[in-house]
């Protein structure tokens, strides 16, 4: 496991940690689920594009649906 340093405006940190409460979690979980709703974003567009530069546009197409299914 890795440690990471980011430094942050105090107001956003503040709000950081009162979303972190609300969840009742740490804020080092709420980061850690952040960066996993990041990345998988990255990967979701990043599989779309590889799809879409191979000019399968129903492939393309049935991605977006599974990611309008998702939300």
């Amino acid at each position: 496991m890795s440690t990471l340093t980011i430094r942050l405006p105090d107001d956003k940190h503040e709000r950081l940690k009162s979303l972190a409460r609300a969840n009742s979690i740490s804020v080092n979980k709420l980061m850690d689920e952040l960066a996993t709703v990041a990345l998988a974003n990255y990967d979701a567009r990043v599989r779309f594009e590889t799809r879409a530069a191979r000019g399968d546009a129903v492939c393309a197409l049935d991605l977006l649906d599974k990611l309008d299914a998702a939300e």
